[in-house]
């Protein structure tokens, strides 16, 4: 992921700081001289000569100066996209009666006949370096001997009231928006679509409105909550001023246990754990915690081995479960350098734009012999969420970003406490900054996911009010956190 990648070019701390300096102001640096040079030809000529020279202008070119100026700014108003704020979010609190320590799920595992000695090797390893902490929870049905014999649509619908009822019931009431106000529902989740669906659940459960406009996406992998918060997004700036979108992000885990012994296969058993979120969107600034800046979208599934390095398939013996391929990381970080190239000319201050377009420039030219410069993002966010899909993934992007234990503690730790939640993991990374209280008005935060298909889509966030409190999802641990992670588990 990181080979074609290269850090920024080793300056002295004030040259770089002078450069960025002049490059972040070079508006500034131009206009000033500009503005210098008129005052002083309007200087030599004296008031007089001016003055005789305005005289001279017609009325009619004056007003057609202010027209064109106000219809162009009308234009501007009218064609420019209505901002989106996020108003809240919640995420589901796991119950301790769910928790799965390590021997307990091994325990379990030794109980499949299907799962061999050298299978239960390779999980016990997996589980020693896979960032997880012993608090992760698993869904009711999971917690059963055999596992799979009480996998039922039942049960799974059951998970699926319990987490997304649970986050939907505590933002209602930590928003006070009734579920009357909501215009839009977008619901994601990739491995289990029922009929009738999610978003059916969430109307008969709440009484939503019979002209809500309600989308479920499923096999979207998980990125497919940002993919939600884009899709609430396109749809409040066609709704009037006011107007509500609910996003839910889960992933049910009850129907989707693997049964065999292909180790690629037997990865997602090992990392996936119950989670889920809400989040409530509207096109109106009131009560609204972030502003919505941006949302790319990146998906590569044209390339072969993009498109099958998730891929839900049926083993030798016809088990079914995900195939994580091992050159997923290389996919990712072919998916994430064109988000990056995508997302900075939009966010970065110019003098790291200036770098990244020669670096840019001179890679095109040289057929691909030059080292792409990746851009310093620090420079562009306080704060970072990256999709907690596994160590590997948090060490490689920290790794090729440049950044500090701190910027991608959030996500370690949400790693650590709940495991791979999959499209709700973000939100519980930011749930971990507010917790900690590093929030501040004016902070501006990236998501960061990856998914199937394959896909790495990213969010830009400014922090318009910091959460007041620690409640949430770590309400009951963030005392305990960050928690050392041993060496061997972070290398």
């Amino acid at each position: 992921m990181g080979s074609s990648m290269s850090s920024p070019p080793q300056l002295s701390n004030g040259l770089k700081a002078v450069y960025r300096r002049v490059g972040d102001n070079f508006l500034a640096v131009v206009t000033v001289p500009l503005v210098a040079d008129a005052l002083t030809v309007i200087a030599r000529f004296g008031p007089d000569k001016v003055a005789g020279r305005l005289r001279e202008v017609r009325p009619v070119h004056f007003f057609l100066a202010a027209f064109l100026s106000a219809a162009a700014v009308t234009v501007y108003l009218v064609l420019r996209p209505r901002a989106v704020y996020l108003v809240d979010y919640n995420c589901f609190r796991t119950a301790p009666n769910c928790r799965v320590p390590f021997a307990t799920f091994l325990e379990h595992a030794k109980q499949m006949p299907v799962l061999n000695e050298r299978s239960i090797r390779f999980m016990t390893r997996l589980l020693e370096r896979s960032g997880l902490g012993e608090e992760t929870c698993l869904p009711p049905a999971h917690h059963y001997i055999p596992t799979y014999k009480y996998c039922t649509i039942e049960a799974a619908r059951g998970e699926v009231e319990l987490v997304v009822f649970s986050a939907v019931d505590d933002l209602f009431a930590k928003t006070g928006v009734s579920p009357d106000a909501i215009d839009i529902l977008v619901v994601n989740c990739s491995l289990f679509c029922p009929t009738p669906s999610f978003v059916d659940m969430i109307i008969n459960k709440y009484k939503l409105r019979s002209d809500i406009r309600s989308v479920h996406l499923s096999g979207m992998g998980c990125s497919a909550g940002l993919i939600s918060v884009g899709l609430a997004r396109n749809l409040l700036q066609t709704c009037p001023r006011g107007a509500h979108a609910l996003v839910v992000s889960t992933e049910t885990i009850t129907p989707n246990y693997y049964v065999g012994r292909e180790r690629a296969m037997l990865l997602p058993n090992c990392l996936f754990r119950i989670g889920g979120a809400a989040a409530l969107l509207s096109n109106s600034p009131a009560k609204a915690r972030f502003r919505l800046k941006h949302v790319i979208r990146v998906l590569t599934g044209e390339q072969d081995n993009a498109y099958r390095c998730v891929f839900q398939e049926e083993d030798d013996n016809g088990n079914v479960g995900i195939n994580l391929n091992k050159d997923l990381m290389t996919i990712a970080g072919n998916a994430l350098k064109a988000n990056i190239t995508a997302i900075g000319p939009l966010v970065l201050p110019a003098s790291e734009q200036l770098l990244f377009a020669l670096s840019f420039i001179a890679r095109k030219m040289l057929s691909g012999k030059f080292k792409l410069y990746i851009p310093d993002f620090r420079t562009a966010f306080e704060h970072f969420c990256i999709h907690a899909g596994g160590r590997a993934v948090i060490d490689e992007l920290q790794r090729s970003l440049g950044l500090s234990d701190e910027q991608v503690e959030a996500s370690r730790m949400a790693l650590h406490r709940f495991g791979n939640t999959s499209s709700s993991s973000l939100w519980y990374e930011l749930a971990y900054i507010e917790a900690k209280g590093r929030m501040r008005k004016g902070d501006r935060v990236w998501m960061i996911g990856f998914g199937s298909g394959f896909k790495c889509n990213s969010a830009a966030w400014e922090c318009i009010e910091p959460a007041r409190n620690a409640e949430g999802p770590w309400a009951t641990s963030i005392h305990r956190y960050p928690v050392e992670i041993p060496d061997v588990l972070k290398h």
